[in-house]
This record gives C-alpha cells, structure tokens and sequence, in this order.
C-alpha cells in the first residue's frame, strides 16, 4: 500500500487511468470525455481527505448497471482506492447525471482529459446558482457534520476524514459564495486571507 501523498496520488492516477480503459471498452462511441477532476486536476491531493473525483460525459448518460459496473472495476484494479472513487456524469446536454454546480465549473475550467472524443461546451454555471447550491446540501451536510463532531469525546478513525473536511470546507465554501468559481483548499485560504 502506498504510504505518501505522492504515492498515493500516482496509484490514484493509475486508478482513474485504468478506469477510462475500462469505460472505452464499455460505452465504445457512446464515451465522450472522461476527465479528472478536483485536486487530481489542480493540485492539492492530500491522501487523508481528498476523493478521486472523475467526470464523465457521454451521449446518453448512464445507468445503474453501468454505475456498478465501474464500481465493480475500480474495486478490482484498487480494493484500498476505490472507495474514494466519486464519479461525476452527464449526458451530452448536462440534462440528466449527477454534476452540481461547483463541480460544472471545476470541469469547464481545470478537467484534465483522460480520453476526449469531443469536448462539450456547458453554460457557466451563474454565481446566484452557486450560492443556490451551497445554501442547500453542502451546507447543510457540513453544519451536520460540525455539530456531531462538537458532541464527541473522541474521534475514531472513520471519522477522520469527516473531521478534516469539517475544518477545510469552510474556506472553500467562503471562497465559491463570493467568487462563483471552484478552488482548491489552498487557494480558498490564501484568497480569504488577501480578501
């Protein structure tokens, strides 16, 4: 198992690398793009919070059976990654998938291509949207998690991830209500401390 942020991250690329492989053997015309996303894109990968957030594009969308399938793959190629696996899709016209607002914006801006046959060309997600999004799930999710952290006398390992994110995410969250755009955890701090 690899130990480092570095190692980590090369194995988490090897990941992401062997999945595309797997999904053009699967989708053959129907696979658009499929593209890292997040810190794998832009830098930041720290092996204790961060996910493998993969994008993918493709005419119709996917199905269950497709959702489990790459699961299913990525548990073969890392039993130790893929639960960090969290994977991004839409169809050609971004109507149907699951690709939030922030998460729109981190592909128009930073997605690095793991295999483009076409690069489709989304509206910007606008600020008021932005701010409709954060107002909503990742908020809450996060107001949730910070009061069952403040309740606990110990934290277990399972935990530990949750905890981090519960002390990064507000920068970030600051960082998109304010700008409409997506950044790294680094960046979201180094822009709150100049603003």
């Amino acid at each position: 198992m690899p130990e480092t942020d570095q190692e980590i991250r090369a194995a988490a690329l090897e990941l992401a690398q062997g999945i595309s492989r797997f999904l053009e053997d699967q989708l053959g015309d129907q696979l658009l793009g499929f593209y890292l996303l997040g810190s794998l894109a832009h830098g930041g990968f720290n092996r204790r919070y961060s996910d493998i957030d993969v994008g993918l594009v493709t005419e119709d969308g996917i199905d269950e059976a497709l959702s489990a399938a790459i699961k299913a793959e990525a548990a073969k190629l890392s039993p130790v990654l893929a639960p960090k696996l969290s994977l991004f899709w839409a169809d050609r016209q971004f109507s149907i998938g699951r690709f939030p607002p922030l998460d729109r914006l981190d592909y128009l801006d930073k997605a690095v291509p793991l295999v483009e046959r076409e690069r489709i060309v989304i509206d910007r997600p606008t600020l008021s949207e932005v701010r409709a999004y954060l107002r909503g799930a990742p908020f809450e999710n996060w107001a949730s998690g910070t009061k069952k952290f403040a309740a606990l006398t110990t934290l277990d390992p399972e935990n530990h991830k949750p905890y981090l994110r519960a002390h990064l995410y507000p920068a970030r969250f600051a960082y998109s209500w304010r700008t409409g755009k997506m950044a790294s955890n680094d960046d979201a701090v180094e822009y709150l401390n100049k603003n």
